[in-house]
This record gives C-alpha cells, structure tokens and sequence, in this order.
C-alpha cells in the first residue's frame, strides 16, 4: 500500500499523506485561479484601473519585500550564531547546520508566497467581479468569493506544505530525531510571525494611510468624491484595501494556523499518557491530520457558496460554507481521534477540538452581532449620533468595551473544556481546531477587499445603477464579513498564544506563576502595558503616513495642475511608494520592541518573570484588540446604516457624526487591533524559540 511513496515508516507515511493534502490544496488554489482568469475584464476603463491597481500593489510589495529580506538575513544569520551553532560552538569553531535559521527562513518564505498568490487573485478578481454584475449578482459573487478562496487555500496549503515538508527532511535526510525536529520548527512559527508583523502591521498602516490621504485630499481639499479617478491617490486606496484586506489578515491566520499546529505538535511530544510509545506520536500527528482533513472540508464547501436566482441574501450564502466546513471536521475528527488516540484519552481531545471550534464559530456571531446594522447595538450607535460627534464616540468606545466579554467568556468556556477532559494537550488541540476551516473562513474574509475594489471600479467606470446596487449587497455582506474575520482573527490569535504560552511553560519547566515574586508581578505590569504602547505608535504611524501621501498628492497637483481636473491621470503609484515606504518604517520599532522585549525580560528577570510579562500581555492585548475592532466596526455600519436612508440619510447631522466615528473606527479596526494580536503571538513564539537560554531567577533574580 503507498508503494509509490518515498517514506515508507508509518510516521514518515502519514506525513506525507497530510503534505499531499497540502498539495491538494494549491492545486484547488490554481484551478480557481484560473477560472477566474477565465472570465471577462470588462471595458477598457476597467481594465486600466484594473492595471493601476495592480502595478500599485507591486510597487508596494516591492518596497515590504526589500526590508522583509534586510530582516530575514540579519534574524537568520543570528539564529544560526546562537541557537543552531551557538556561543560555545563558535568558541571552538564547531559550526553547525543552519536549521533553525533555515526554518525560519522558510516559514517566512511560505507566508510571502501565499501573500503574494492571494493579493494577485485578488487584482484579478475585482475587475472581473465588476463585470460580472452587469449580468447577475450570483455571478459577481462566485467571482469575487473564487478569487477569496484561492487566498484561503494558498494560505493552509503552504502551511501545511512547510511544515511536514520541514518534518520529513529533518527525519528521513538529516537524521535529526523525531522530538527534535519538532524543536526546530519553532523557527518556522518565528518566520511566519515576523512577516505577518510587517505585513499585517505594516499593510494595515499603509492601508488606512491611504484610506484617510485618498478621502481627505479628494472631499476636503478639492471636493471630488472620494473614488474620483483624478485623485491621484484612489490608486493607493485600491492598492490598501488588498494589502490589508488579503496580504494582511492571510498572514496573520498562517501565523495563527502554523502556531497552533507547532504548539500541540511539541505538547504532543511530551504527553505521558502511560501506555505504548507510539502515543505521543498519535498525539504529534493528530493536530497535522484534522487540519490536513480541514482543508478537503473548505475544499468541499465552496461549491455551497452560491446564491439563486434573484436572491439577495449573500452573508447568509457564505455562513453556509463556513458551517458546513466546521461540521464536516467535527464528524471526521470523532472518527479519528477514536481510531489515532488511547481509548482513555481519545473522547477528551475530541471534546477539546470540537471546543476550540465551536468557540470559533461563536466569536464570529458575536462579532457580527456587535459590528452588524441588522442588530441593536449597531442601531442604538447611530441613534446615538443624533446628539453630535462627542456621543458617537463615547458609545462607540463603550461598545467597544462591553463586547469584549462575551467573546472572551465562550474562549474561556473553551479553555476550561480543553483542560479538563486533555490538560495542556487539549488547549494546543483546541487552538488547532479554531483553525481547522481556515481555508474557507480565510476564503470569506478576502472576499471583502474584493467587492470592495469591484464598486470603486464601477463608480470610475460609470456603470449603470444597477450593476452598482448589486455590487453594494455584495458590499454589505463583505464589510460584515471583513468585521467578523477581524474578530475571528483576534480570537484565534488569543487562543494560539495561549497554546504557545503553553509550551513555553513546558519547556522553562514553568509550573506556576507566583505573584508574591516581585519580578514576577513587574512582569505581568510591564507585559499588560505594551500592548497599549504597541498600539499607539501604530496609531501615530497611521496619522503620519497619511500626511506623507497627502503631501504626495499636493506635489503632483502642484506641477501637474491637470491631475485633478479630470484630464490627466494622477501618479498613483508614485503615491504607493512614498506611503508603502512611511508604513515600512513606522514598522521597525515595534518590531522591535515585539522581539527584543521578551528576550531582555528573560535574560535579565529569569523564566517566571517573562512568563508574567507574556500573561499580562495576553490578557490586556485580547481585551484590546477586540474592544478596538467591534468599536471601529460598529462605527463603519453605523455610517452605513445612515447612509441607507435612516435617521435622516447622507448629509444630515447624524450621518456627519458617524463620519467622525469611522474615521477613528477605521484606524482601530484595521490598523491598531489586529496589529495588537500579531504583536501578541510574535512575542510568544520569540520566547518559546529562546526558551533554553533563561534561568528560573535571570541575571538580576
């Protein structure tokens, strides 16, 4: 049986059933691709925005790759001194392979490529969802929804691709053991997790930057609208919404998916469940197995996502593939967790997966529930805007705070759950399951970006007012979904740092956190804190990189006096590079501070205080961040929900106040709260990875 395979040990066999499963995938992801590419771009003026934006988007890659490859050489050649040669080897000139660095390097070069897969179906995929409106809506959405998924499954597919792949060359052609091998992947989680910082922070920054350059400069300055092809800027907008929207979150979820798959790999290897040893490989291979099943789930899946004839309700067309997706895994991982795992243990990890996915599909409720028009809180935001921008603001934040407690209560539920029925083992599980669907939940996510491209092309192309309505509920259901994934990003970011906590926990033989520990209760201060600082430098960077493209476009308006006048055609890409280069910088320092903290903590406090200092941060960065999204969230649909025609429509009082309230909620839902979750999970992996090289007390302990 398998005879074909290369491996034939039945470790090395199951490893590369799952990477075929990873294979499978970018297959999936490249015939989408080019059905999408199939279809018609529609009119010239179409395609030549079409091919501004995507000439923008290159320039801006362009700019993240070069400091991306500075960073990769300066961390990997460190890596390499210190953690696979390290001090002592140098000393003696004993140098050994490079395989740390060189997973890291390759779990950054995983993340890139499927960025960079994504954020090109994405270009080619808005023009083409646009034309497809001028036939029906079911076509726009298939369109846009293939261009989202090819997105997801690039995402899980080069994860999966990567890590087994790492695995099975470790084994089967370094001779590196089982145990070890698993070790060295921590370098893979640190590579994914340094370009999702870069890429989420840094696409976030310049995404918002040119959100706030594009529409400051087009209403306040020369008041055109907003999507005016004159403004040079409009460009640079389009150019955001993909690199935040598809390059942006996929990063953040492959760090997310390969974080929790390494966490419960290493848990697995230490499980002690007192029967033969071939358990603890059961339970390394587990995790890779569920989520090599979840890919063929969301595989399955997107062929519900479709809508009839006539009908309008697409949100409701893309939940019903992301529940059919969570229930497919649930059945299959029933299955095999029975057939993989020890009789006394198997119902335990079952419960503990089917907790983390549960908690998943609940957090996304609730986030649409809070950030939706259709429901109360929404509503009540905008009724508050009656009284003025002062009020829109207070009750947005004060959403922003009461809606962190559901989300984070079911989480816990969760937790608790895992714990109890699989102990250490069954958080890690939990964090696996969450994730198991990514390749659909992923898929809707990048929709968003997609119809929101689509109706910017289709107001600079002047369509006709029913291609436009159709394309806004598109719209409508993608700006709800964008808020949902946001939410689900955040969550699962919380739940995966946890299960890295957990691991670091493992491996500094970390017990307990003793809070009577003076150095272990500054920890916990200092780390509850940096979120907050986080944050506010990605905030400061937001407002600068703004002014930077808004000088841009004064520039070009003042020795190109056609440029927004409508007979000369603006340098959008020009306005790209300047902002994608503020971005770039505004992201060195927190950078910084993400990796150089937790090292500092550890060398200098001991294992208990950064284990505090990882704690606080958790705890204060979760809250954060889902009290910046749902805020920023529910000011965007407030907006929305005025503009529709109620409490008064466009240009009335209140719909002035919400303007005020997106405009904040803009920096907070896309820039600053999902910045905060990748800041949390970089952290984490940083001490997991140098985990060996602190003492329980430090050097001052």
């Amino acid at each position: 049986m398998f005879t074909f395979l290369p491996f034939q040990s039945p470790v090395s066999l199951m490893l590369s059933i799952v990477l075929s499963c990873g294979v499978l995938a970018l297959l999936v992801a490249a015939i989408f691709r080019i059905l999408v590419g199939m279809k018609n771009a529609g009119t010239k003026k179409m395609q030549d925005v079409a091919a501004q934006v995507r000439s923008g988007v290159m320039a801006f890659l362009w700019r993240e790759y070069i400091v991306i490859v500075v960073f990769l050489c300066v961390i990997g050649s460190l890596l390499f001194l210190f953690l696979d040669t390290t001090w002592a080897g140098m000393q003696t000139g004993s140098w050994k392979p490079p395989y740390i660095a060189g997973s890291f390097v390759l779990g950054a070069l995983c993340s890139i490529f499927s960025g960079f897969i994504g954020i090109r179906a994405a270009t080619s995929a808005n023009v083409r969802a646009t034309q497809a409106a001028r036939t029906s809506l079911g076509k726009s959405l298939r369109v846009a929804f293939l261009g989202g998924a090819t997105t997801g499954l690039s995402v899980v597919g080069l994860a999966i691709i990567g890590l087994t792949g790492s695995i099975l060359y470790f084994t089967e052609v370094a001779s590196v053991s089982f145990i070890q091998a698993l070790s060295i992947l921590a370098g893979f989680s640190f590579g994914a997790s340094s370009v999702a910082l870069f890429t989420r922070v840094g696409g976030g920054i310049y995404a918002k930057a040119a959100d706030v350059g594009a529409g400051f400069f087009g209403k306040v300055e020369v008041g055109t609208p907003k999507d005016e092809s004159c403004n040079p800027a409009v460009v640079a907008d389009y150019v955001g919404n993909n690199v935040g929207g598809v390059a942006g979150i996929g990063a953040d979820l492959f760090e997310s998916y390969v974080g929790s798959l390494v966490a419960a790999m290493l848990i697995g290897g230490t499980v002690d469940w007192g029967t033969a040893p071939q358990a603890a490989e059961a339970a390394i291979l587990f995790p890779l197995v569920i989520s090599a099943f979840g890919i063929i789930a969301s595989i399955i899946s997107t062929f519900v996502v479709r809508t009839k004839e006539g009908s309008g309700d697409v949100h409701d067309a893309l939940k019903n593939g992301l529940f059919l997706a969570s229930a497919l895994v649930v059945v299959f991982a029933f299955f095999f967790a029975k057939k993989m795992l020890p009789a006394q243990v198997w119902w335990g990890v079952f419960l503990a997966l089917t907790a983390g996915l549960v908690a998943g599909v609940i957090i996304r409720m609730l986030t649409e529930y809070y950030t939706s028009s259709k429901y109360t809180p929404v509503k009540e935001l905008a009724s508050a805007a009656k009284a003025g921008s002062a009020t829109t603001i207070t009750d947005g934040l004060a959403l922003g705070y009461i809606s962190t407690f559901l989300p984070l209560l079911f989480l816990c539920a969760a937790i608790g759950i895992a714990y109890s029925q699989a102990g250490l083992y069954g958080i890690a599980v939990s964090a696996v399951g969450m994730l198991s669907t990514l390749g659909i939940s992923l898929a809707i996510d990048a929709y968003c970006p997609i119809v929101s491209n689509a109706g910017g092309f289709a107001d600079m192309a002047q369509l006709t007012k029913q291609v436009r309505e159709r394309i806004d509920m598109l719209e409508s259901a993608g700006g709800t979904s964008a808020a949902i994934g946001n939410g689900f990003a955040i969550g699962s970011a919380a739940l995966t740092a946890l299960a890295l906590f957990t691991a670091f926990s493992e491996g500094a033989a970390l017990s307990v956190i003793n809070l009577m520990n003076p150095l272990a209760l500054i920890g916990l201060l200092i780390g509850g804190a940096l979120p907050y600082v986080f944050a506010a430098l990605t905030m400061r960077a937001v407002g600068h990189a703004a002014s930077v493209m808004v000088g841009e476009v004064r520039r070009q308006c003042k020795e190109t006096k056609g440029s927004v006048s409508g007979r000369m055609q603006g340098e959008g890409t020009r306005c790209v590079g300047v902002a994608a280069g503020a971005a770039m910088y505004a992201t060195m320092f927190p950078g910084f501070i993400a990796i150089a903290i937790p090292v500092a903590a550890g060398f200098l406090f001991g294992s208990e205080a950064l284990g505090g200092l990882l704690v606080g941060s958790l705890v204060s960065g979760a809250l954060l961040a889902l009290s910046m999204m749902h805020s920023g969230g529910a000011w965007n649909n407030a907006r929305k929900y005025i503009e529709a025609g109620n409490l008064g429509g466009k240009g009335s009082e209140s719909h002035k106040a919400t303007l005020v309230g997106n405009t904040v909620g803009s920096f907070f839902k896309d820039a600053s709260g999902p910045s905060v979750s990748a800041f949390l999970k970089l952290m984490t992996i940083v001490s997991l990875l140098t985990v060996g090289f602190y003492s329980v007390n430090g050097l001052l302990g």
